[in-house]
């Protein structure tokens, strides 16, 4: 009997032992489930943050990129009005401001003291205008800023195209039109005036002596008499008239919508303001004359090679009965 008792005082602690042996396990196993369920939960709670924080941000992307997709259209022109014009359709849809304007000349900017102003300068530092604007939001700043950049890359591109044509068709010494170009123009011209029945004169100049000053000076010398008298020339001459180095020392002028009389007039006038010229290179100061031949349309011939060769033996005869003189192809 004490036997059976003690047996099942045993059985009984065993089981009180069993039971709280279970019991912790399943505590801790509850724990567990609970920091388990906690720690998804934060998991769920840290993606849904993550996944709004990466529609942020590609949100942001987007829109930065089609803010730099701009540069697709504003270098479709080579024109600074036309690309502004592009800029600010573009400005317009990403940003609110009060005002923007496009400003070439510096001496214009007083008249934007209020307004924030950004220099436009080209790779070379040289100024390609200015950008005055007024009424833009501090978090609109940095989108401005990567705006101007994109109108930036398409001022500088047309500048240098400009600089790249300029090139291609100026005399990089005289500064006149190349002589490939000036006959494009000089064809150009001749049709307007056939079309329009407008008279037109072409000029063939030449310096007189230069050879001697060449041999005598040098040819940087030469050369800053050739500069010289080609900017003494350009002074004289109307907007519509234009003006090519020929060759060597030979210029060529072509008068638009000028008969004979006007001509022998334009004529004169240059070879006097070259002969009262002083011309200085370097150590020296030197007068120098040029010779003129000059041939007419449609008084002598309706062909730019005919013109050419009759302006050329007019200054021919120029030359040979005592120089510094304007001669007219004969009739």
């Amino acid at each position: 009997m004490l036997y059976l008792i003690l047996f099942l005082i045993f059985a009984v602690s065993w089981n009180i032992f069993l039971f709280d042996i279970l019991s912790v396990r399943f505590r801790r196993r509850e724990a567990k489930k609970t920091s388990l369920l906690d720690e998804l939960n934060n998991l769920k709670e840290g993606k849904l943050a993550l996944d709004s924080e990466n529609l942020r941000l590609n949100k942001i992307f987007v829109e930065t990129l089609a803010l730099y997709e701009l540069t697709k259209d504003i270098c479709k022109g080579l024109d600074e009005e036309k690309i502004f014009a592009i800029f600010y359709d573009n400005l317009r849809k990403h940003i609110s401001f009060k005002e923007c304007q496009y400003i070439k000349d510096s001496a214009s900017l007083g008249k934007y003291k209020d307004y924030t102003v950004f220099p436009l300068n080209t790779e070379e530092n040289q100024a390609a205008g200015y950008l005055a604007v007024d009424g833009i939001s501090e978090e609109d700043k940095d989108k401005f800023g990567i705006l101007v950049q994109q109108l930036l890359i398409g001022l500088r591109r047309a500048y240098l195209y400009q600089k790249v044509q300029g090139m291609a068709i100026t005399d990089a010494l005289t500064q006149v039109y190349c002589r490939r170009y000036f006959l494009e123009r000089f064809s150009e011209e001749l049709k307007r005036s056939r079309k329009n029945k407008l008279h037109l004169c072409f000029l063939m100049i030449d310096l007189d002596n230069f050879k001697q000053f060449n041999d005598r000076y040098g040819h940087l010398v030469g050369d800053a008499i050739l500069r010289q008298v080609s900017k003494t020339i350009g002074d004289m001459v109307r907007q519509i008239d234009f003006i090519g180095r020929y060759g060597g020392e030979e210029l060529a002028i072509v008068l638009a919508e000028t008969d004979k009389e006007q001509a022998s007039f334009a004529a004169e006038r240059i070879r006097q303001a070259i002969e009262a010229s002083i011309i200085k290179a370097y150590d020296e100061e030197l007068k120098v004359t040029v010779s003129i031949g000059v041939s007419t349309y449609p008084d002598h011939t309706d062909q730019m090679k005919d013109l050419i060769e009759m302006a050329d033996q007019a200054l021919y005869l120029a030359k040979e009965t005592g120089k510094n003189k304007v001669c007219f192809c004969p009739a």
